[in-house]
């Protein structure tokens, strides 16, 4: 059944004619996705629906909302609807050439964040951070967002996103601090840094088209092809790693479920050390971390 934004309607109806629609479209979380794009309709928090669902929704709210539901039905994702994803509890703009972050890649920040207080330095010392294929920027400004005194630089190929992760910074008032060019990590020269992070591009090429729509459809493939094996990005990048690296830092890589310990072996190979990364839930290691030898 379409929704009618001429009719006066509750919220919580709105809600149950949307979650059968996005639930018979294939959309994993049908309720939690009409929630967040009525919230959004509305203007007012998602918590608000939850408190009053027998509220009335505007005219123009529900013709909002009527937009954003055709949108999801699609597979659009929800971020891509409003522009906006949340990450490290701050909110980031993206853009059709931006990866959409996951929270997985959350992971990279905690791992960065534990080698800090544990290095005696603390989170006030001056870090210099280096991202590498920044995207929206969500990996740099939330370690910087963290860590008052650091400094990064995050190096973005795409002139696009690189102007949309400045943008997140100037948002999150950490563009004094965060320097963004558009330019590939083979043009870096003379970095000597405190902490790398990156999420190349790791799916197998020929895995790409199994990823669900909202991935396939609307990430750029340009942040998703890590060529046939997954691991080119890996080759590219490992060998220039160890010069950009000051005394005592580290790197953090997002991988692959299946392919930390490959990544691992390039890093060794490369004559770095590699101490123990981060596993998700299902004990498959996504954070590789490395330190010089």
């Amino acid at each position: 059944m379409p929704v009618d934004p001429a009719a006066a309607v509750s919220a919580g109806a709105l809600l149950d004619i949307a979650q059968l629609r996005l639930a018979a479209a294939g959309v994993d979380a049908p309720r939690r996705d009409a929630r967040l794009l009525l919230a959004a309709a509305m203007e007012v928090e998602e918590a608000a629906l939850l408190a009053d669902p027998g509220r009335c929704v505007a005219v123009e709210a529900a013709q909002r909302f009527a937009d954003y539901l055709e949108q999801r039905v699609t597979r659009r994702p929800v971020s891509r609807i409003l522009g906006v994803r949340e990450f490290w509890s701050l909110t980031f703009e993206i853009g059709p050439g931006v990866l959409d972050p996951r929270p997985d890649t959350e992971t990279l920040v905690e791992a960065a964040l534990a080698h800090v207080d544990a290095s005696g330095h603390g989170r006030e010392a001056a870090w210099r951070v280096l991202d590498l294929g920044t995207g929206s920027g969500c990996l740099l400004l939330a370690l910087l967002s963290e860590l008052p005194n650091a400094t990064g630089l995050g190096l973005e190929r795409d002139p696009e996103a690189a102007a949309i992760a400045r943008a997140n910074a100037a948002r999150h008032g950490l563009d004094t601090r965060a320097q963004v060019r558009a330019e590939a990590w083979e043009e870096v020269e003379g970095a000597q840094v405190d902490l790398i992070v990156s999420n190349p591009p790791y799916v197998r090429r020929g895995e790409i088209q199994d990823l669900a729509p909202e991935v396939t459809r609307y990430d750029p493939w340009s942040a998703l092809d890590g060529g046939p094996d997954g691991l080119d990005a890996y080759r590219d990048l490992v060998p220039r790693l160890a010069g950009w690296l000051a005394p005592g830092g580290q790197v953090f890589l997002e991988v692959g479920h299946d392919q930390g310990g490959e990544v691992q072996a390039l890093l060794q190979g490369a004559g770095l050390r590699t101490p123990a990364g981060v596993c998700d839930l299902a004990g498959n290691l996504r954070c590789v971390r490395a330190a010089a030898a």
